[in-house]
């Protein structure tokens, strides 16, 4: 079963680039199948990683950043694959 986790923050305004950057540097152990990351306007960062695992399984998680660094809490969801198309 292939499960996907979403993680996605809004950075303080200004402050894309390195909320960015602290996204790209947490090690994830053991590490995903796959791991992409995505900007958006609104200095958002977006962190998909894809696992090898039941729905409800133990996974590791990108953490909260340092309050200063981000507007609001991580917003966090979790996907289980359905095939394609």
């Amino acid at each position: 079963m292939s499960v996907a986790l979403m993680w996605e923050a809004r950075a303080t305004d200004g402050r894309g680039p390195e909320l960015l950057a602290w996204a790209r540097d947490q090690k994830l152990v053991p590490a995903p199948l796959r791991r992409e990351t995505f900007t958006a306007p609104q200095d958002r960062v977006l962190v998909i990683t894809w696992w090898d695992a039941a729905y409800d399984a133990n996974l590791p998680e990108l953490a909260d950043p340092p309050g200063d660094l981000v507007s609001r809490p991580p917003h966090r969801w979790r996907f289980e694959a359905q095939g394609e198309g």
